[in-house]
């Protein structure tokens, strides 16, 4: 496996590139320590950056429910994200803008820690296997929940929302399964650790209400494919127990872009027409 920290080319980091090996943080970098950092996950597809502007305005706004401003305007942090692709010669891949609060002060209280900024991009064509994508991933259901919007800002895509979504991943890997299906606080059907949950039921497309968890861009993609297609999509709370009742199940995501789900728990599904048919509108719409 290469390593993420050893590899040749290039990191646009605070304004400028720098070699790949150089772009380092201080041990005692508060984003490390206390979690303020927000970051993004952009696909690029033949060149060209898939919804540039949506994610780098989700970066900034990321940022402002952590209590921070990026020091570089949405046309700044747009240029450098098209200068990262052009500079990594990025066809199909992958791009990872990451902000975060600095140095300067390490205790909770922050104020003065200066904020950095770094965008990275690498080639990276497929997040599951073709295999897991064909026969459907298989779902463990997470012992960890999505946490209520009073208790941390559900809203972001922060660096510390994710630390639940390794553990669920790993104890799922560790059991034979694919990935996790995550519930929310309350007991209904989420999300799973990186992507945005959708479930057909008798030619109709229902997912869960994302009021704890990201509105994912993709998410909002394939909602106006499926209506395109004159699907009726529906948005609303969903009881665990609804699952024996569904048809078919995929996921959306940046990486994850359409993925059907074969199996959560013990219940199994096919990778019916309806996922299929969205999985190939979405494959074109992003070569638009």
């Amino acid at each position: 496996m290469l390593s993420f920290d050893d590899r040749d080319g290039f990191i646009w980091f605070n304004g400028k590139m720098v070699d790949w090996r150089d772009a380092k943080v201080h041990v005692l970098t508060h984003g490390l320590h206390y979690g303020s950092c927000v970051f993004e996950g952009v696909r690029v597809y033949n060149g060209k950056i898939f919804k540039l502007r949506e994610h780098t305005e989700r970066l900034i706004n990321s940022a402002k429910l952590l209590g921070f401003d990026l020091p570089y305007s949405l046309e700044e942090l747009e240029a450098a994200t098209k200068e990262t692709v052009a500079k990594q010669n990025v066809v199909n891949g992958y791009i990872r803008p990451v902000a975060w609060r600095g140095s300067e002060m390490m205790a909770i209280s922050a104020q003065k820690n200066k904020i950095h900024v770094a965008i990275a991009s690498w080639e990276w064509p497929n997040y599951f296997s073709k295999d897991a994508k064909e026969r459907g991933l298989r779902l463990q259901i997470s012992k960890w929940a999505r946490p209520a919007p009073n208790t941390i800002p559900t809203a972001s895509k922060a660096a510390g929302l994710y630390m639940i979504c390794t553990l669920s991943k790993h104890a799922a890997e560790n059991d034979g399964f694919d990935d996790s299906l995550m519930l929310d606080y309350r007991g209904l059907l989420a999300e799973a650790t990186g992507a945005n949950l959708f479930l057909v039921m008798d030619g109709k497309i229902h997912t869960p209400i994302p009021d704890c968890f990201l509105d994912g861009i993709t998410r909002r993609t394939v909602m106006d494919l499926a209506r395109t297609r004159g699907i009726e999509v529906i948005e609303r709370h969903i009881y665990p127990d609804e699952i024996k009742n569904v048809q078919e199940v995929f996921l959306t995501g940046t990486a994850a872009e359409v993925t059907p789900v074969g199996q959560i728990g013990e219940q199994k599904f096919s990778v019916g027409n309806i996922t299929k048919q969205l999985m190939a509108d979405y494959s074109a719409k992003v070569l638009e």
